[in-house]
Order: structure tokens, then sequence, then C-alpha cells
């Protein structure tokens, strides 16, 4: 008994002595990890900053040494950060070993305003007199196409292909599939154009909803037709033509007749191109830096004089505000608590609200809209609009100094709505399931999926719903300096494109984050100044540990269910919602 026990001793030690050697083996391991991709990266003369943009865009990346890795096939699949790609153009045009930038895009995966801020940069990059040369096998996709027309040589392969089209906007409805389930989603909203609704309750489009989505699809195609218009030397007749007659299925030649590319040439053609630009032998391989790498090739300018106290803080509000879908959402109480430490901060002298967000909970967007305001009292605070930023993203920027959105951000949307989904036909009829509940009080059970709700419930929801949109508007209202009744005219729920949004004063100035940055600098009259960008990323550790729990999970999820994965995420979030939402009435993908 005692050699049992002694072996069963040995054996137990044994395991949590190998635990141990494994953590401190994999602790090694990432730290080395981080250690390398912390190392500088040295460049050639004469080299091309590559641009292929074939990892999916966010406005800032994690510090994660294994972000992306799909562990049952070992193959990555990086985020790259907007900040790092308008960074890296900025340096690459003071850079002497940056001879010009290769754009190679197939597709890009980034919504339409990313990709205004990225031509931008790239438009700012040409006035050092450097070169932009653009060229696909094929071109996948408007955004893309919309891209490279800013380069100054635009090359096609003789047997690619060009998408251009015009845009479209497709939205699902739930309500006849539901019907059969057995389940009835009970609404109460405000806003007669407030759709997030509509897929529950109807099986095409409302007239309202018709209508905005129109206004906002022709103003993002004019903002695109103008930017190619101008590159191309073509009028905006003969680019609607084109798309009328669907360039996407048409031959590389009608895309070269057409004018939409330079030429059409092959990749070793090309390479020859690329050579001459450079002034790279002809025997020699052309030198290229794609962005990961140049992200950790130092400054040229050194700042003198050592560290630069004043700082301007940029802080990121990307997705759902208190949704709960992902680890990447918004939580209130972290970004509230981020806002208020900048607040406090005196070397912090301005506040740029970089928002990416369809909103949320109202709750959580008053959180973070009354931290957004007392900051505002005691320094510059201008919000800075990405792709969406609308409903609950539009309510935190209300109180900001400043709104400045790029020409194809969606925004507007204030409005509020919740949503009850009632199962008892599904559960008893369908399902033979059956609930009984005890109440201490008449209404104790509310709110409940296993009934209808009663008139007394409905009733207080929709005044629930009433003063919050009041709230809201107020909110919007004092911002704005207008009217709670002209804020109600344009609100309801609406949703505008940047263009719109700025006529009737939801929007003052059009820009980028890089335009944001420099109006806080001028309104806190800086000179010099450091950017500190906030919420502070986790380090690698963390995100490791991450990796390995929910947002791996959601991240399995989506490699499975591909384009599929947002009908599971709408009708999860119906299920899952928590109280009263400022939410944007559908997620928007425009190709």
């Amino acid at each position: 008994m005692k050699q049992f026990f002694k072996f069963t001793l040995a054996s137990i030690l044994g395991v949590i002595i190998a635990g141990l050697l494994l953590l401190f083996i994999t602790i090694g391991i990432i730290s080395a990890m981080v250690s390398v991709s912390d190392e500088p990266e040295q460049i050639s003369g004469n080299s091309l900053l590559l641009l292929k943009f074939n990892h999916q865009i966010v406005d800032r990346a994690r510090k994660n040494p294994l972000e992306g890795l799909d562990f049952g096939l070992f193959q990555g699949n990086k985020t790259v950060g907007l900040n790092d790609i308008l960074s890296c153009i900025k340096k690459a045009k003071t850079d002497d070993n940056i001879r010009g930038i290769y754009l190679n895009p197939t597709d890009i995966e980034a919504g339409m305003a990313t990709v205004e801020e990225i031509r931008s940069a790239l438009k700012d990059f040409k006035t050092s007199g450097k070169f932009i040369y653009a060229y696909g096998d094929v071109i996948l996709t408007q955004k893309a196409y919309y891209l490279v027309t800013v380069a100054d040589s635009l090359m096609l392969n003789p047997q690619g292909l060009i998408d251009f089209r015009g845009l479209g906007g497709e939205r699902t409805f739930y309500k006849k599939g539901l019907e059969k389930l057995g389940v009835e989603v009970q609404i109460i909203r405000h806003g007669k154009f407030k759709s997030a609704v509509e897929p529950y309750l109807l099986d095409k489009m409302s007239p309202e909803n018709r209508l905005q989505t129109e206004t906002y699809l022709k103003s993002i195609w004019h903002e695109m037709l103008t930017e190619i218009s101008a590159s191309r030397k073509m009028g905006f007749d003969e680019l609607n033509d084109i798309a009328d007659m669907v360039a996407t299925f048409r031959k590389a030649d009608f895309a070269k007749q057409k004018n939409l590319v330079d030429r059409l040439k092959y990749k070793d053609q090309v390479i020859d191109d690329l050579k001459k630009l450079t002034g790279t032998r002809e025997k020699d391989d052309v030198k290229a830096i794609d962005i990961f790498k140049y992200i950790k090739v130092p400054e040229q300018r050194v700042q003198k004089g050592g560290m630069v106290r004043n700082k301007i803080a940029v802080i990121y509000a990307s997705g759902g505000i208190d949704t709960g879908m992902s680890d990447e959402d918004i939580n209130s109480e972290d970004l509230s608590r981020t806002i208020r430490e900048a607040r406090r901060d005196s070397s912090i002298k301005a506040i740029v609200l970089r928002i990416n967000s369809p909103g949320g909970t109202v709750h959580g967007s008053e959180v973070i809209w009354r931290e957004v305001l007392l900051a505002s009292k005691t320094k510059p605070v201008v919000a800075s609009m990405g792709d969406v930023a609308a409903s609950g993203g539009y309510y935190i920027a209300a109180a900001a100094d400043t709104i400045m959105a790029d020409r194809t951000t969606i925004t507007g949307s204030i409005g509020i709505f919740g949503m009850v989904p009632n199962m008892q036909k599904l559960m008893t009829d369908k399902l033979g399931i059956t609930t009984d509940v005890v109440t201490t009080n008449e209404h104790s059970d509310m709110i409940s999926f296993t009934r209808p709700m009663t008139p007394f419930e409905r009733d207080l929801m929709q005044n629930s719903v009433e003063e919050g949109y009041n709230t809201f508007i107020t909110r919007v209202a004092d911002g704005r300096h207008i009217t709670k009744t002209a804020v109600d005219d344009i609100g309801q729920g609406r949703v505008w494109a940047a263009p719109n949004a700025k006529e009737i004063k939801l929007v003052d100035t059009f820009g980028g984050l890089n335009d944001a940055i420099e109006l806080a600098k001028n309104m806190a009259k800086l000179t010099n100044f450091r950017i500190v960008n906030l919420p502070k990323l986790k380090d690698p550790l963390e995100e490791l540990i991450k990796e390995f729990s929910g947002s791996a999970k959601a991240s399995f999820m989506k490699d499975e269910m591909g384009e599929t994965y947002k009908y599971y995420e709408q009708l999860h979030g119906l299920i899952s919602q928590k109280g009263i939402l400022a939410r944007m009435p559908y997620d928007i993908d425009i190709h």
C-alpha cells in the first residue's frame, strides 16, 4: 500500500511539474514572439511600399502574437489597424528609402468610409512627387476599384475583370420563417424610419425604409463617382452608362476600351515597369516591404528636445454598445472610464473620439455621452466618425465640440426600440413544452418569452421608449444647438449618409481620422504634441488567453458559417438583447 501511495504521489507531482514547465515554456515562447515582433525593421533604398489589403482592416488592431491563427489549419488571418495604415502612408511620404507605392488589391475587407480615408491618404502621398502604381489580376469589389483609381498608373491582367455595376442593398426578412416556427416578435418603437424591427414584422421593405436606403446609397455612389471621375477624367454619365452595362462580367478589353484602366499587362510586364520606376537593375528583384513590416520601420525624423509632454488622446469606440455580442464591442463602463481619465489628465490637451458603432443599449449610450459632455467642458473634443456612427453611435458623439465624418459615413438613426419575442406557440404547439409561473405581484414575470405581452406591459414599455427617445433628441438638440422639434423631424430612426447629415446639421465637416487630429491640434492651440491611443491595448499574454475563450469561439463560428454568420448574429441578438436599444436598423455592407 505504501508503494501505491508513493507512486501515486510521485505521478501527481510529475504532472504538476510538467504542467509548470509547459506553462513556463509557453510564456517563454510568447515572450520571444513578442520580443521578435517588437524589433525594428530595416529597409533598403529604392524600395516599394506594398499594399495588398488582403487582411481585415479595423480602426485599431490588437497586440496578439497569435491573432487570427486557425488552430485547425494553422493558418493566420491577421487584422491591420487603419491607424497603422494611415501612419505608414504618411511615413512613406517622407521616407527617402521609399520610391513609391504598389497597390495590388483583389478585394478590401473594410467599410466604405475606411476605404475613403485610405484613398485620401494616398492622394496626399502623391503630393510628395512619388508614384502610385496599381495592378490587379482581378479587382473583385467596387470598393477596391474605387481605391485603385487613385493610382498614377492602373493596370489589369489581360484576362482579368473589374467589378463596376453600381450600389445595391439587400435586406433579409424573417417574419414568415418565424411564423412557421411559432415565434411572434412584439415590437415597441418610436420613429417611422426605425427599421431595425422590420425583418420581424414585414416580408419586404417599408416605403420609409426604401426611401432612406435609396437616399444614402445614391449619396455614397455620388461620392465614389466624384473621385473616380476626377482620377479617370470621365464624366458621371459615362461612368453610369458603364455601370448599367455591368462591367463586372465583361472581358478586360472592355475595361480598357471604356478607360476603366490604363493598360492590360501580365505580372512579368508589371514587374518590368516597377524595376524602371525604382531604378532596379533588370537582373535584380524589386525591393518591396509590406504593411506589417513597414509598421516596424523607425521614423526618419527624430523629435528634438526629448519627450513631448502635450498629448492628444485618440479614444476608440468600435462595435456595439453593451450588446455583449463580442469581446471587441464597446463596454460602456470601460469606455466612460477611459474618457474620464483622459479628461483628468492634464497632459492630454484634446480628445478625438473615434466612433465606428451602429449603437446598442440606451443606458450604455447615456453613460458614455455623460463623460463626453464633461470632457468637452474641460478640453476640445472632436468626434471622428468612421464607417458607421449611428443611433447610439451618434448619441455618444452628440456632446462633442465638433463632429467630423467621412463623406461615405453612415450616421443618424436617431430613434430607439425594443423587441420581445413571444415563443409560446413554438414551445407549446411545436415542441410540446409548457410553462407555469408563480409571482408575488401582478407583473413579476415581466418580461416573459413564453406568453404575449399584456396591454399594461406594452403600454409601460411604449412609455419607456417614448421617454428614451425624448432624452435622445434632447441630447442631440443641446449638443447641436438646434431645437428638439428640428431633431425629431430629421430623427425618427432615419439613416443618413454624411453629405445629407451635414446639410441637416448632424455633422459639422468632412474628414478622416488624421483630419480630426489636425482639427483637435488647432482647437487646443498646440504646436508640438504626441498621440496616445486609448483604451490601452491588452498585453499579448492577456490577448492570448482571450483567444482561447469567447473570441476564439466567435472566430471559429465565423470561419465555419462564412457569409451566413450575419444571419445567426442577427437572430442571436434578438434573443440576447437586454433593455431598450438605440441601434442601427441593419448592418450595411457595400461591395
